[in-house]
Formats: structure tokens, C-alpha cells, sequence
């Protein structure tokens, strides 16, 4: 029983203090609704500004103030008008009596330029009017205007424009509905300056000797200088106590201790709240000495309460101010989630889209078809027979014999005729004897049967074309929709944290004696490590590639290369440097052409190209004749080939749809071939897709390899399958394509493949241009010199990387 008292009591207190935790999270929630959605804050502010007076008769803040409410909060406007007039009245009866004749003014010209166009640009006048005319009226009743009354009522009245622009920027960023994520350079002077003028309108108010507008300019100053640094703790400053000067001449020497105060709290901000205050009272020290004596002490009195305010101020507050300021650790980190958050909506769209055209891909299948095929073919098989039937037994007196008792047998003969008629072929001499004897007009029936068949085939190629053709814009859909969700998955790839490979990179940089600015780590994945970096060269003698990637290759345990590089013209400059994996394999080629009877343009185009992710593409495409057409074909293939593969779609979807490209857009007899070989340079492992091309020959020491298929040239049909070939090749191997100028070309020859084989294998080179320049001087020489045809032959040598620089061995801190 003891014990549960206790057990009681701490209960209680938990309750307790969960209930307080509640009721301190809920204060600022109330206060944000009191202070901005009901509006309390801007009435406060227009009584502040209402006795906010500069050059002691100048008021430029109250119109200007209410010309922002009209046009921004337009529902608030009349409460903010009755808190000017009671801050103007607090004041002065007759600074009470300028302001109500300002509104007035203002009132009446509002409502006249109310549906003007460009009502934005009229504001500044409207103010200047409403400020110039009720001051031009009071002076003039007491007596003639001075010159020195003139220049200070145009002063008021250029001062209300000025504000009132500034006021526009600063409003919006203290509403309820704030849509901006962060604050430019311009807003920030424009929300100090606000500021500023608020606090003209607290001058004469103390609180035991301390005035009441340097304890707030103080306390905004630290505020600003812990959150922005120098350079906004500074600016603050200056405009700060140029504007309370202003208001009172004698608090002139306060510009420069809110100035050096703010630049001393900005530079000492690494100390957090404490180093911030003590650069607020090593100001308030240094300025004070200049001053009067007497002012020291009551200026520590000010700079200590506005300390006191700083420690008190709860850190969420601040943090929340900083995701405004640019260049703070919040600001960066709001950024980010900004970019973060586009990025996946992004990414998400995308995917969207890859599964609408994997949708598509779908829907365009034939599997249901196929599987109905059965269904299909009777289907069409009695409308064949109903169409034969209607021009022959329709008319026949032994119809009813035929197709009512017999049904079955009729059915099942005319059914055999269709089957032999089928691809022109003449029908079986029993099968027409046994139908003779079954049908009194044979003759006629077997006519028709053979004058239908022609139009059933024709209409069952069209279906077929039709089938065809929509298996293979499912397939390019298909081929779309993993492209672009390899694309949603690259576009979510972040930037992943590897802290030992970075202190273990960072402090190899620092021994060398290389200053580093910023590295990212993006990617260790093996085969596809990216790293950039900004460094400091003095004079760059190629460290990247000499020092720095060496090393990243002995950290990472692969061979790292140098994949981009800015250098700075200047002495000290920052460097960009990105880094990457080398390729395990790298291609050197070589090629030979001649067009037919020694003419400039071949009907021959070749083309090698780095398609990413590792890999290599050669092609030779022959356009079928010689001569400029043919070489526009050949051209146009290659070229389409290029953009598709480039985009990431599978080498045999982008094929095919080469091939309906070159199928449907012309109907001239224009035909290419194409000889496609894709090296992955990580492996060797190369496909080969041959369309209507010759064989292609792999040399690998003293043997050599044939690589050959069996293709249509493109354009001819709609509709084929590729067959693709691979094979793994090896370092130091032969790759030699050629078109059918070389491979038909040698006159004289029996067999032209064995004699290809012989003279590459006679070769005493293994250099692929002089390979190819010897292979086809050969062909040309088993001519007489001649050239038949258009020749090209395309020559790679398949090489192991290696770097120009050894690996340079690091030791960490571990290692000692």
C-alpha cells in the first residue's frame, strides 16, 4: 500500500507535465491565429506607425502603411485606419489631425483610380498626393509657406512613394498565407526597414531610464546576426539606426553601435548565443566611450534586457527564421527538401506515364487472340464456305439433299477442296472424283472455290500484316515504358553517404597537400562510382589524372578516371573535377571505303558510337543500289538507329522500328541493310544484329570465328524477326564487319569465305586501320583494280584498359 503512493503521485505529475507540454505547444498556435489571422498585428503596427515621426514634423509611415493594407488586406483596412489614428492622436492633437486629413485624401483618391488599369503603378502618386496635400493645407493656415516648409513637405511626400513600394514587399511576407519558401536579399532590407519604422513609433518610452526602441533594435540586431552572420547582422544595423537618427538626432552615434554590433555579433556567431551577445556589449563598450559618460550606463541597461530577450527567445523560433535567411544551414536544408520533393513528383509523373505505356504495350498484345486462334479459323472457314454457297447451291435444286440431310459430309468435303486450293495449289483428283460424285455442279463449286480462295488470302495476309503490326508497336511501347522507368528510378537516385571512403578520400587530399573545397560522394557502386570535387590549384599540372584519381583508385579497390574537369585560369582558382570508373575494355577501330568505279559518294554509311552505360555500337548500312539515292537510305537507317539507341531502347525493338520507318514512309523499292554489333565494354560480350548483311569475321589469335544470320534487308516487309547472335570476345581480338562490296567483291574466288579467313590470317597486323586498309586493297587488287561496287569495311580491336598512371597506395589512420 506504501508503495503505490508513490507510484500514484508520479503519475499525477506525468499528467501533469504532459498537460503543460501540451498547453506550451499550443501558445504559439494561438498567438500565430491572434497576431496574423485576425489581424492584431497589423493594428499594432499602424498605431506604432501612426506616431512614427522623423526630422521631428515629418510622417511619411501612416499613409503609407494604409495605402499597403487597402491593396493587400482590403478587409482589415478600416480597423488599421481607426490604430493609425489612435497612434497619431497618442502623439499630438495636431499630428492626430494631419493623418485624418491624409486618409481622406487617400479615400476619396482610392475610390476615384478604383477600376483604373495599372492601379499598382498609381499607388505612389496616390500617396504623394495624400501626404503633400493635408501637410500643404495645415501650413498654409498657420502661415505662409518657408522654403524650408516646402522642401520638408516634399521630402514627406517622395519619402511616402519610397515607403510605400518598400511596404508592398514587406506585408505580404507576414501574412497567413505565406507561399514563399525563402526570402530574397531585397525583402530582407525591406522587412529591416519596416522593422525600423515600427520601432520610430516606440521613441519615448522607457522603462527605468531604458528606451524602449534601443532595447528592440538591439535585440533584432542579435536576432539577425545569429541567423544571417556578418553581413545581415551589419546591414540591420545601418538601417536600423539611420532610421531611429532620424527620429531623434540625439541617437546618431546608435547607427554605429547597432552597425559594429551586428558585425561583431555576425563573426562571433560560431560562439552561438553567448558570442553573439558579447559582440553586442563589446559595441555597445567601444561606441559608448565616444558618447557621453552619463549614456553608459543606461546603454548596458538597453543592451543587457535585449540580451536577456535573445536568451529567452525559444530556439524553434529562430531556427524557423533561419529556413528564410539564403546561406543558413536551415535555409540549405529547406532547399533540399524543395528539390527532394520536386524530384519524386517528378519521378512519380514519369512513372506514371511508364506504366500508361506499359498500359498500351498491353493492350495492343495478341495473347487473347491466340489463344482464340482455333475459334478464329472456323469462324472464317464458314464464311469462306457461306460466300462459295451463296453464288453456287443457293440456285442448286439439291440444296435441301446437300446441306440439310448431308451436312456434315458436304461441310467436310468443300472444307477438303478449300485446304487443297489453298497458295494455288489444284485439288487432290480423288478428293474432286469423290466431290463429283457428291455434287451435280462440281465443276462450278471447284470455279468458285478457286475465285473466292483469292480473295480469302488476300484478306487473311491483311490480318496477318494487321497482327504483326500491332505486335510490334506493343513492343515499342514496351520498350518506351522501360526506358522511362529506368528514368523515374535514376531521377530518385540520392546522393548517398559514405563517411569512411570520404575521411579516407578527405584525408589523402590533405597529405598530398591538395585543398579541398567540397566533395560528393554520389555513387560507389562497382563499375559506377561518381565522385565530384572542388579543389584549390595554384598552377594545375594535371593532379587529377596524375594524383588524385590514382589514389581513388587504390581507396575504391577499381580504376578510377577523370570524366570532366573545369580548371580556373586564375592562381588559387577552385577546380571542378568529377571522377568515374574506367571501362574494363576499351575499342580501337579502323575503317576502309571505296565508292563503286571510284566515285565520291558510296551507297554505303558506317557509324561507331558510345551509347552509354558501358556500351559500344558499330554499324554498316548498305543502301540498296550505288549513288546518292542509295547513300541517303543507308544514311537515313544509321541516323535513325543513332537517336533511338541513344534513348535507351533495346537494340531489336529499335530495329523493327527502323524497319516499319523505312517501310511506310516512301513506296519506292528503297532498301537498306544494316550490320549492327554492340560491345559492352564491361564484360565484351557483344550481340550481333544482322539485317540482310554479310557475315562478320572474329580474329583471336590464328583462328578465326564466323558470325553470320539470316535476314530480310529492312524496308522490304513490315514485319520480321531479328535474329541476334553472341558471342564473348576477348582482349586483343578482331572484330571485322563488312558490307557486300567486300565479301562479294574478290573476282575469281570460288568460295569467298574461306578466302577472307586466309588473308586476314596471312595479316602481319593487328592494327584494325591498317587491317582494313589491306583487306580492302586485296579485294580491289583481285579485280584488276576495279571497283564493282561500293565497299566499306569496318575494323575493332578490343583492348584491356589500362591507365596511364599506377594506383597510389594510401594509408589511413588505421593503417598506423
Amino acid at each position: 500500500m506504501m508503495d503505490s503512493i508513490p507510484r500514484m503521485e508520479t503519475k499525477t505529475f506525468e499528467v501533469k507535465n504532459n498537460y503543460l507540454s501540451k498547453l506550451w505547444r499550443k501558445i504559439p498556435a494561438n498567438f500565430k491565429s491572434i497576431m496574423l489571422e485576425r489581424g492584431w498585428l497589423f493594428y499594432i503596427v499602424g498605431f506604432l506607425l501612426g506616431r512614427a515621426i522623423i526630422l521631428s514634423v515629418v510622417s511619411p509611415f501612416a499613409v503609407a502603411f494604409l495605402a499597403t493594407m487597402w491593396f493587400v488586406h482590403r478587409e482589415k483596412s478600416a480597423k488599421v485606419m481607426l490604430a493609425v489614428l489612435a497612434g497619431a492622436l497618442s502623439y499630438s492633437m495636431t499630428h492626430g489631425v494631419f493623418i485624418l486629413l491624409a486618409m481622406f485624401v487617400f479615400i476619396f483618391l482610392a475610390a476615384m483610380f478604383k477600376n483604373a488599369k495599372n492601379v499598382q503603378i498609381k499607388i505612389p502618386f496616390i500617396v504623394f498626393i495624400s501626404t503633400a496635400a493635408p501637410r500643404l493645407f495645415l501650413y498654409s493656415i498657420s502661415d505662409k509657406l518657408t522654403s524650408y516648409e516646402w522642401l520638408l513637405l516634399a521630402v514627406e511626400g517622395v519619402l511616402g512613394c519610397v515607403l510605400v513600394l518598400i511596404f508592398m514587399q514587406s506585408i505580404p511576407l507576414i501574412s497567413p498565407k505565406r507561399y514563399k519558401p525563402t526570402l530574397k536579399n531585397e525583402e530582407i532590407v525591406c522587412m529591416i526597414i519596416l522593422i525600423a519604422s515600427i520601432l520610430t513609433g516606440t521613441i519615448g518610452w522607457e522603462i527605468y531610464g531604458a528606451s524602449l526602441e534601443q532595447i528592440f533594435s538591439r535585440y533584432f540586431v542579435l536576432i539577425l546576426s545569429f541567423v544571417g552572420g556578418a553581413a545581415i547582422g551589419s546591414t540591420v544595423g545601418v538601417v536600423a539606426g539611420l532610421i531611429l537618427s532620424l527620429a531623434n538626432v540625439a541617437n546618431l552615434y546608435q547607427m554605429s553601435l547597432l552597425a559594429f554590433s551586428g558585425l561583431l555579433g555576425g563573426l562571433l556567431k560560431e560562439g552561438k548565443k553567448a558570442g553573439v551577445s558579447v559582440g553586442l556589449l563589446v559595441g555597445t563598450f567601444l561606441i559608448g566611450i565616444y558618447g557621453e559618460t552619463s549614456a553608459i550606463g543606461s546603454s548596458f541597461i538597453e543592451s543587457s534586457i535585449a540580451i536577456i530577450f535573445f536568451f529567452l527567445t525559444p530556439a524553434s523560433w529562430i531556427k524557423k527564421l533561419s529556413r528564410y535567411i539564403p546561406g543558413t544551414e536551415e535555409y540549405s536544408n529547406e532547399q533540399e527538401q524543395y528539390l527532394q520533393k520536386v524530384r519524386n513528383v517528378t519521378a512519380k509523373r514519369v512513372e506514371q506515364f511508364s506504366n500508361v505505356f506499359e498500359a498500351l504495350s498491353k493492350s495492343f498484345t495478341t495473347s487473347e487472340e491466340n489463344l482464340l486462334e482455333e475459334q478464329n479459323v472456323q469462324r472464317e472457314t464458314d464464311y469462306f464456305l457461306s460466300q462459295v454457297t451463296e453464288k453456287t447451291c443457293q440456285t442448286c435444286f439439291m440444296k435441301d439433299r446437300c446441306w440439310q440431310k448431308q451436312f456434315d459430309k458436304t461441310y467436310a468435303i468443300m472444307e477438303d477442296l478449300k485446304n487443297d486450293i489453298a497458295d494455288g495449289h489444284e485439288p487432290n483428283r480423288k478428293l474432286v472424283h469423290k466431290f463429283e460424285n457428291h455434287c451435280v455442279k462440281s465443276k462450278k463449286v471447284i470455279d468458285t472455290v478457286k475465285e473466292e480462295m483469292s480473295f480469302f488470302e488476300a484478306n487473311q495476309k491483311l490480318k496477318k500484316q494487321v497482327k504483326e503490326s500491332k505486335r510490334l508497336v506493343a513492343d515499342q511501347l514496351q520498350g518506351v515504358s522501360e526506358v522511362m522507368e529506368d528514368f523515374s528510378k535514376e531521377i530518385l537516385k540520392e546522393r548517398k553517404h559514405h563517411e569512411q571512403q570520404e575521411v579516407q578520400i578527405i584525408n589523402a587530399l590533405k597529405k598530398m597537400g591538395i585543398e579541398l573545397e567540397k566533395l560528393d560522394v554520389f555513387q560507389l557502386e562497382k563499375g559506377n562510382v561518381d565522385i565530384e570535387m572542388t579543389v584549390s590549384f595554384y598552377n594545375y599540372h594535371g593532379e587529377a589524372s596524375k594524383l588524385i584519381a590514382p589514389v581513388l583508385s587504390d581507396i575504391l579497390n577499381e580504376m578510377i578516371i577523370v570524366k570532366e574537369e573545369e580548371i580556373s585560369p586564375f592562381p588559387n582558382g577552385y577546380c571542378f573535377l568529377a571522377f568515374g570508373s574506367a571501362k574494363e575494355f576499351v575499342i580501337e577501330t579502323g575503317v576502309a571505303n571505296a565508292a563503286k568505279g571510284g566515285g565520291l559518294i558510296s551507297g554505303d554509311s558506317y557509324t561507331t558510337i558510345e551509347i552509354g552505360a558501358g556500351k559500344y555500337a558499330m554499324a554498316i548500312s548498305d543502301g540498296m543500289g550505288n549513288g546518292e539515292r542509295a547513300n541517303e537510305e543507308s544514311g537515313e537507317t544509321l541516323r535513325l538507329l543513332q537517336q533511338i539507341l541513344q534513348t535507351g531502347i533495346p537494340e531489336q525493338v529499335a530495329i523493327k522500328s527502323i524497319n516499319s520507318i523505312l517501310s511506310l514512309r516512301t513506296t519506292d523499292e528503297m532498301f537498306a541493310t544494316l550490320d549492327l554489333a554492340v560491345i559492352n565494354l564491361h564484360n565484351a560480350f557483344v550481340r550481333f544484329l544482322k539485317i540482310g548483311s554479310t557475315p562478320s569475321f572474329i580474329k583471336r589469335g590464328d583462328k578465326i570465328l564466323n558470325i553470320e544470320a539470316s535476314n530480310l534487308p529492312m524496308g522490304i516487309i513490315q514485319e520480321f524477326d531479328v535474329d541476334i547472335v553472341n558471342d564473348q570476345l576477348k582482349a586483343e581480338d578482331l572484330l571485322i564487319m563488312m558490307s557486300d562490296g567486300i565479301f562479294e567483291g574478290p573476282k575469281n574466288i570460288q568460295n569467298m569465305d574461306m578466302w577472307i579467313k586466309r588473308k586476314v590470317r596471312e595479316m602481319k597486323t593487328d592494327d584494325p586501320q591498317e587491317v582494313a586498309d589491306l583487306l580492302l586493297e586485296e579485294v580491289i587488287r583481285t579485280r584488276s583494280g576495279e571497283i564493282g561496287d561500293d565497299m566499306t569495311v569496318l575494323v575493332a580491336k578490343i583492348v584491356k584498359n589500362t591507365p596511364k598512371w599506377s594506383s597510389i597506395p594510401f594509408y589511413g589512420e588505421e593503417a598506423k
